[in-house]
C-alpha cells in the first residue's frame, strides 16, 4: 500500500476521508471481526461474509474447499474486500444530515491460492488469534485431514484505501436554532459473559484471554 492509490482504489465521494496510509489500513482490519469479499462468479456477482486474518502485508481467507467463492478467488478472479467499523451515530438537528461515523477499508486485487502447509497452517492459526487474542494455545491444532479440507487463499494488500467519518453533525446555518437535540452517539462491541460449553470434570475457569477481550484485540501495526 502507498500514498498513491490507484484510480479504483482513490476515494472520490468527500475525498478529504480518504486515508491511504498502512497504518490507518491494518488498524481497521485488526480491529474488524467480518468482512465482506465481492467477486464474480459464473452465475453473477456475489458478495459473502466471512472471518479473515492479516500477517503482514497478507490478507487470508478460509473455507471449505467447494466453497464457490474461495474457488474463484483461487483461480485468479478479481476481488473486492471491504471491512467496516462503526464509531457512532451522528444525530443532526435535520433528518438529512443524519450520518454514521465509520472507518471503512476497501482492498482490491487478484488472491493467491495457499498450497504450502505450513503457510496454511499460520494462516489459521492467525484467523483463530484474530478473534481471539491467545486462543490458539489453547485449542487443539488442524489435522492434517482438516488441512486438506480447507481451502486458504492469500490477498496481497497493495491496492486499498480507507475512508474516515468522524465528529458532529453537519449543520445547515438556519437549522442551528432549532430546538431538537444534535450530537453524537458513540458505539462500541461489548463481550458478553462467557458461556462455557458442556460438563466439565474440573471447577470451570474463564480463561485469562476471554477476560481482557476486546482491549486484547488491538495490536500493534
Amino acid at each position: 500500500m502507498t500514498d498513491a492509490p490507484s484510480a479504483r482504489a482513490r476515494v472520490r465521494r468527500k475525498a478529504d476521508r480518504g486515508r491511504y496510509d498502512r497504518d490507518t489500513l491494518t488498524g481497521v482490519l485488526d480491529e474488524g471481526l467480518v468482512c465482506h469479499v465481492g467477486v464474480v462468479l459464473d452465475t453473477g456477482p456475489v458478495v459473502m461474509p466471512m472471518a479473515y486474518a492479516r500477517i503482514d502485508d497478507r490478507l487470508y481467507l478460509h473455507g471449505a474447499n467447494g466453497n464457490a467463492t474461495l474457488r474463484a478467488l483461487a483461480t485468479g478472479a478479481e476481488a473486492c474486500v471491504t471491512v467496516t467499523l462503526v464509531d457512532g451515530l451522528v444525530l443532526s438537528r435535520s433528518a438529512f444530515h443524519h450520518s454514521i461515523n465509520y472507518r471503512s477499508a476497501v482492498c482490491f486485487g487478484r488472491a493467491e491460492r495457499v498450497d504450502d502447509d505450513d503457510e496454511k497452517n499460520r494462516a489459521l492459526t492467525a484467523l483463530v488469534e484474530h478473534l481471539v487474542p491467545g486462543r490458539s494455545s489453547d485449542t487443539r491444532p488442524p489435522s492434517s485431514e482438516e488441512l486438506r479440507a480447507t481451502l486458504v487463499v492469500r490477498l496481497r494488500l497493495t491496492e486499498a484505501s480507507v475512508k474516515v467519518r468522524t465528529g458532529a453533525p453537519i449543520e445547515e446555518p438556519a437549522d442551528l436554532a432549532l430546538d431538537h437535540w444534535a450530537g453524537e452517539l458513540p458505539l462500541t462491541i461489548e463481550a458478553g459473559e462467557p458461556i462455557q460449553d458442556g460438563p466439565q470434570d474440573r471447577e470451570p475457569t474463564t480463561p485469562d484471554y476471554l477476560l481482557v477481550w476486546p482491549e486484547s484485540r488491538v495490536r500493534p501495526h
